[in-house]
């Protein structure tokens, strides 16, 4: 089961939801769905726009002073305000946390997948939409797992059973990806990911540590022992 070499906080739940993310492009772009980047597209248009119409009023006010373009200033701090408005009623309402639109290269289907995280719980919430082709019978999918499946000891992100929770829980990506599929249904599930070296050597610290705290307590109770005998035979 190979691992990634970069290593992310394992601590940090950003950090653990944004490695998953960019990993669901990366393996369903793989398998052949073709990618819609519509979403990210408008998002950038909005951005963009709102950022270039700032950029032109300063110029205005720089080159020919606030008083002759202050008519111009006050109609861009209003079409500022609604491309800042659009921009968000867009990512909360239309984007909606996707992280990934794409076709089936099989059947077609529509594949839109969600991700979201709850603050402090280290648990990977996927939402995944699947549209017939021409827009025919939506299903829904959910998912929850705990990011201790793909991510080992020390933050390295393990791509198989990640990838096994995907294709073993959708069945359009399972039909792109069978020996995944296939691989989950016979595990039951995605197995959690294997002790490192690391995670070993602090462990058997840790028994370590345990057997010679309970080593000193059965020392000083023989102690304790051999003392009190004493004093019976002395009286």
């Amino acid at each position: 089961m190979a691992a990634s070499q970069e290593k992310i906080t394992v601590y940090n739940l950003a950090d653990l939801k944004n490695t998953s993310d960019d990993a669901i492009p990366n393996y369903l772009n793989s398998l052949g769905f073709a990618q819609s980047h519509r979403l990210t597209d408008v998002r950038l248009a909005l951005g963009y726009s709102a950022f270039a119409l700032a950029a032109a009023c300063f110029a205005w006010d720089y080159k020919f002073g606030f008083d002759s373009t202050k008519q111009f200033t006050a109609a861009a701090v209003a079409l500022y305000t609604l491309l800042n408005g659009a921009l968000t009623l867009w990512v909360v309402y239309v984007e909606r946390g996707t992280v990934y639109v794409g076709t089936a290269p099989r059947g077609g289907e529509t594949v839109r997948v969600s991700t979201a995280t709850k603050k402090n719980v280290p648990t990977y919430h996927v939402t995944v939409e699947v549209t017939g082709k021409g827009g025919k019978g939506l299903e829904t999918l959910k998912i929850s797992r705990a990011f201790t499946e793909w991510f080992d000891g020390v933050g390295r992100f393990v791509a198989a059973p990640f990838q096994e929770m995907l294709a073993g829980s959708v069945a359009v990506i399972g039909r792109a990806d069978p020996k995944r599929a296939s691989k989950a249904r016979e595990e039951g599930g995605v197995a959690p990911a294997a002790y490192t070296p690391e995670m070993l050597d602090a462990l058997a610290q840790a028994n370590v540590s345990v057997v010679g705290s309970a080593a000193e307590e059965a020392t000083g109770s023989e102690a304790a022992g051999a003392k009190k005998a004493s004093k019976r035979r002395k009286a």
